[in-house]
């Protein structure tokens, strides 16, 4: 077979043969032996950046930091600076894989990797999709992702997508119509797996229960469905489950670090632990305990062109009881630290807490196709939604007192009913927005 997938990564010089070489090293190691081994990694990766990188130095400071939880907490900010002066010595932008993140979170901004690191990145991307029998050379992919409109954007992400083994549908426009246009490509081509953004693949999913249609009676090729770059709630999951006939992975990523998370065939959220070093700190830089809520802060462990190095990626979660230094398990990704409603009592709860809550009510019927919720004033929200017909005010009274019940009382809402729900660029849905300074 020819496998064009390693091959268009080799021919951009990535090391892939090092690479995989290197996670079989690591996965070899018993658990004594790897603590031993991150301990050596953590301590080279923040030398290193010290003695070869003069933006970490500077931002480190001139004192000698002699423990790991003293080293300062990185965030996006102390990237708002040109690429070239966040680079270690020996790296240029012409020398190095540079990407730029999503900016879901508010504040997009320019990386880069240095080859090995990337190829790393990718090894264990294949390795983690092997675990449902997925091959990036082989297997082909429905791909629900945005796509740049621009016509030298659009050329080179479908380029990509050849060279990936990858259909990819537009999920800018999710309508009835398109809708079915799709499930006709599923009846058409063998898809071994679905990979995309949890709202849009929802949506298909609801399509599909309402034809009363499971996926792999019309495409039994399928293996699995990848969901990313949205939360997945437990209720979304069941039904993804049932209208595809697949199992449904969770994958937690961020572009400028690696692959986060990946469910494992336990159903665990296996955190990666070859490539980067998770932990989770309250909002004094402790370190928290296993079960504990707070900060997820990443060092990427391999990446010598830019510092990652506990670097706060924005984010909300625990780590699970029986969580060890080489297999560490998410427990729970509550949501971006930027999503925080502060109500008028002082109250601060996550912004998904109203999605959830609402969620359980507004969808019940199958009615509402999806909604997002808007904070506009301390105690003032706006729900925005698609539906078939409009709520009623009965529905309008039980999220409302149901909210009261979890949060507070005395909060208002509106409710309004839309065509179509505002999408970012890449096409990500944002499920809570605060419009609150």
């Amino acid at each position: 077979m020819f496998h064009l997938f390693d091959l268009s990564l080799r021919l951009n010089g990535f090391p892939m043969k090092e690479a995989t070489a290197e996670l079989d090293k690591i996965d070899a190691l018993q658990e004594k032996d790897f603590e031993v081994h991150l301990n050596r990694k953590l301590s080279e990766i923040v030398a290193y950046h010290l003695n070869n990188n003069t933006s970490y130095r500077e931002f480190v400071g001139k004192k000698a930091v002699e423990n790991w939880d003293k080293l300062p907490i990185m965030t996006k900010k102390e990237f708002q600076k040109p690429l070239a002066e966040r680079l270690s010595e020996g790296f240029t932008p012409k020398n190095v894989y540079v990407n730029k993140t999503s900016g879901s979170s508010g504040d997009p901004f320019i990386f880069a990797k240095d080859k090995f690191s990337h190829a790393l990145t990718w090894a264990n991307i294949v390795r983690r999709f092997g675990w449902f029998g997925i091959d990036f050379n082989s297997s082909l992919q429905a791909r629900f992702y945005g796509i740049p409109l621009d016509f030298i954007g659009n050329k080179k992400e479908r380029i990509k997508d050849l060279l990936s083994h990858r259909y990819r549908f537009t999920i800018f426009d999710l309508s009835d119509a398109v809708l079915e246009k799709v499930l006709q490509k599923f009846e058409s081509k063998k898809f071994d797996y679905i990979n995309g953004y949890t709202s849009s693949i929802v949506l298909f999913a609801k399509f599909l229960q309402k034809k009363n249609i499971v996926l792999t009676s019309v495409c039994p090729t399928l293996k699995c469905c990848v969901v990313t770059s949205e939360m997945l709630f437990d209720g979304d999951k069941l039904l993804l489950e049932k209208q595809f006939g697949v199992p449904v992975v969770n994958e937690y990523g961020a572009s400028e670090l690696d692959l986060i998370a990946f469910q494992n065939r336990e159903g665990e959220w296996q955190v990666n632990s070859e490539t980067l070093f998770v932990e989770i700190l309250d909002d004094e830089n402790n370190v928290l305990p296993y079960g504990k809520e707070g900060r997820v802060v990443i060092t990427s462990l391999y990446n010598k062109a830019h510092p990652f190095i506990r670097y706060d990626i924005g984010d909300v979660g625990i780590l699970d009881e029986k969580s060890t230094s080489k297999k560490p398990i998410l427990k729970k990704l509550i949501g971006r630290t930027n999503d925080i409603a502060v109500l008028p009592s002082g109250k601060k709860a996550p912004g998904l807490t109203f999605y959830y809550v609402t969620k359980s009510i507004i969808e019940d019927d199958g009615n509402v196709k999806e909604f997002v919720i808007k904070q506009t004033k301390i105690d003032t929200f706006d729900i925005e939604y698609v539906s078939g017909v409009e709520l009623t005010e009965t529905q309008i009274q039980q999220m409302e007192k149901a909210i009261t019940t979890y949060l507070e009382p005395g909060l208002t809402f509106s409710f309004t009913r839309k065509q179509k729900l505002e999408r970012s660029k890449s096409g990500k849905l944002k499920q809570f927005v605060s419009l609150v300074e």
